[in-house]
């Protein structure tokens, strides 16, 4: 941390400084509140709170630190990309990874070319200046995706969502590339493009290899871990995302991909006290992006702002409507997804704190034009979160990619694994068009290791009995052997000839179910 900001906080008293921390904490979690009301992006509101907390507003905070600033965004990054990778299903991931991982790259590449130039031949900006803005704002931001897509409800058809988060999740390692390239090449001429394309290989190589063997690791260990508190789980899954990251950004990998692959591989394993961890790192998420958001806000300037309204109108306008839809949709049309999907993707190209934190490597590497870039970037940021983030249902609807929502479940029960337990819990939803929708518990015919502990139907839960019909779209709780369990479940997504036809198998194995009767005598 930089002498000056040391000394100014040495200097405040320290019931002052917790004070200021709880109501900027307040006020952020009201604003979070107040955003879906409003249909703003809650970041937006975030960004608000620290500009007025900020040293030009109400608050008066003195807040000059870019490093401070960077060191706090990495972390909290770390965290929100933790989080979204435990909270992503894998079977839904899978089938997008070729064109996420073209969009991450040649995507993103794309984007800064295009952006550059705009802003040298339009703007008049010099060349590796309006490179190096191109490269900061080139990536979407994770935080920003996951924050919108979940807290708008939005719903989107088959695997647009997967795919907006895999790549918002997976193109910063490019993002990054690009920048420290173009400030080196500001500040060290020397830099080839050789050298940057063989680091960007080494950067993606180690942070998905080394993400998944130290996601397998981290998995080890919370199976291994015994603590008589179950709150230390969660606290253990937080130190393994930090370890995972540092260690993979230190060896010279992408810590940020790194992350995001350990919670895609820990998040699809079977877990202890699953429920709990991914809600406390869905808690630490949310205070994470908070920090980050004001924190960002307060490095902010807003008289600067006004300063560049001009340039960075014409660059937001630009990059949403120009540099983001012809370095996306051409990709996504070489995959065969059709023009709405890939247009929906070209909309969905948020930016947010990535940008902001990339902005502030020109600051601390000395850069001539930092000050202006940064505000260019704070600009777009703000504008695209605006425009972008609360038209998203709209356009959704009007691209006709909407889906119906779905509601997660809050269940009421969770199996805790014991190394003396050989059953586990499985939660089944029955499908409308089950053969044994309709049927009571009894009559199931279900393996006689396994129990129905509890039926959950239209959000309430009951212990069945042996006369409770089950009905399409209960969510049961089945209990026994995890081999039979998947027996089970797929007895239940069976088709109505497929279980006839089990049936009749099942009875010519056991011969006739019924003896003729004797004759009655006369």
């Amino acid at each position: 941390m930089p002498v000056d900001t040391y000394s100014a906080l040495q200097a405040i008293p320290i019931e002052r400084t917790f004070l200021a921390v709880s109501i900027l904490m307040g006020v952020s979690l009201v604003m979070a509140r107040t955003a879906g009301r409003l249909g703003v992006p809650a970041l937006v509101l975030f960004l608000l709170v620290g500009m007025l907390a900020g040293s030009e507003g109400p608050g008066g905070i003195a807040f000059d630190d870019p490093w401070l600033a960077q060191f706090l965004g990495i972390g909290a990054l770390a965290i929100i990309l933790f989080a979204g990778g435990l909270d992503t299903e894998w079977k839904q991931v899978r089938p997008v990874l070729g064109p996420a991982a073209t969009l991450a790259t040649v995507g993103v590449a794309a984007t800064a070319g295009l952006v550059g130039l705009f802003a040298t031949w339009v703007l008049g900006w010099d060349l590796l200046d309006g490179l190096l803005v191109g490269a900061v704002i080139s990536s979407t931001d994770a935080a920003a995706v996951f924050m919108v897509l979940r807290s708008k409800h939005v719903a989107l058809r088959g695997s647009l969502a997967p795919l907006l988060e895999l790549e918002s999740g997976s193109n910063d390692p490019m993002a990054i590339l690009l920048t420290t390239f173009f400030i080196q090449l500001l500040t060290l001429p020397q830099t080839t493009p050789l050298q940057m394309a063989g680091h960007f290989v080494v950067q993606m190589a180690l942070g998905g290899l080394l993400g998944y063997g130290l996601g397998r690791v981290g998995l080890w260990l919370l199976h291994r871990m015994h603590f008589e508190q179950e709150a230390l789980y969660p606290l253990l899954s937080m130190a393994i995302a930090g370890f995972i990251y540092s260690l993979v950004a230190t060896l010279g990998g992408s810590g940020f991909l790194a992350v995001y692959v350990a919670g895609l591989v820990i998040g699809n394993s079977k877990l202890p006290y699953r429920r709990f961890l991914i809600r406390f790192n869905s808690t630490m998420a949310w205070l994470a992006q908070i920090v980050m958001f004001v924190t960002l806000g307060l490095l902010v300037f807003p008289s600067q702002l006004i300063e560049v309204a001009g340039p960075g109108m014409a660059m937001t306008a630009f990059l949403m409507f120009a540099a983001r839809p012809v370095a996306t949709v051409p990709l996504l049309l070489l995959f065969r997804r059709n023009w709405r999907e890939a247009l929906l993707v070209a909309w969905v190209g948020l930016r947010g704190a990535v940008p902001i934190i990339l902005a502030t490597l020109p600051r601390v590497a000395g850069v001539a034009s930092a000050q202006l870039i940064f505000n260019v970037v704070f600009f777009v940021v703000v504008v695209s979160c605006l425009v972008q983030g609360t038209s998203i249902p709209y356009v959704a609807q009007w691209l006709r990619v909407a889906a119906p929502e779905r509601v997660r479940r809050r269940v009421p029960i969770e199996l805790v694994p014991h190394e003396a337990m050989d059953s586990d819990l499985m939660e089944i939803v029955v499908p409308q068009e089950s053969p044994l929708a309709g049927k009571p518990v009894a009559q199931l015919g279900l393996p006689k290791e396994t129990l129905i502990i509890m039926v959950g139907r239209n959000g309430r839960y009951r212990v069945p009995t042996g006369g409770t019909t089950v009905h399409g779209g209960d969510m049961l709780f089945v209990l026994g052997p995890p081999a039979v369990l998947e027996e089970v479940r797929a007895r239940f997504e069976r088709s109505e000839a497929e279980t006839e036809s089990d049936a009749g198998e099942e009875l010519a194995d056991a011969g006739p179910a019924t003896q003729p009767l004797p004759a009655p005598r006369r």
